[in-house]
């Protein structure tokens, strides 16, 4: 919570800057007149807002707290964190690229909940334990 809730200046940044990444990244995939601010405009009546909630950082602070915890050398838990943290990157403008597209051209509104709740959150967890099992697996036996 340290890091994802408005409680310092710190975590505000790092949401602000995840926040914007995700944008950023959404931009080369969405047509112009689809993403609007914060918004991904799926029709006149309905929009995504990508917040805090969306950005992804909800998975990665959990893949590195995941990290951290587990015995292993500092390094190799530096050079996973970083491969988890572009990894989600990716998966996450995946899974709203994922949403947009499964809302927009299949039934409107009606499908959100088993693109966004079910389909998308399954992707996240998939990465993020295939993320942790490569990070076990790699770490050298004491």
């Amino acid at each position: 919570m340290f890091f994802y809730a408005p409680v310092w200046e710190g975590a505000v940044a790092i949401n602000a800057f995840q926040t914007d990444l995700t944008l950023k990244l959404l931009e080369r995939f969405l047509p112009e007149d689809q993403l609007h601010g914060i918004d991904i405009i799926i029709s006149p009546e309905y929009k995504i807002i990508i917040t805090q909630a969306c950005n992804g950082m909800i998975p990665i602070l959990f893949l590195f707290a995941s990290i951290l915890a587990y015995p292993s050398g500092i390094l190799h838990k530096i050079v996973w964190m970083v491969v988890g943290y572009l990894a989600f990157a990716v998966a996450n403008v995946a899974r709203l690229l994922f949403v947009t597209y499964a809302v927009s051209f299949s039934g409107g509104r009606d499908n959100f909940y088993w693109a966004h709740d079910l389909l998308g959150n399954i992707l996240l967890m998939i990465v993020g334990l295939s993320l942790f099992v490569g990070f076990i697996k790699t770490r050298k036996r004491i």
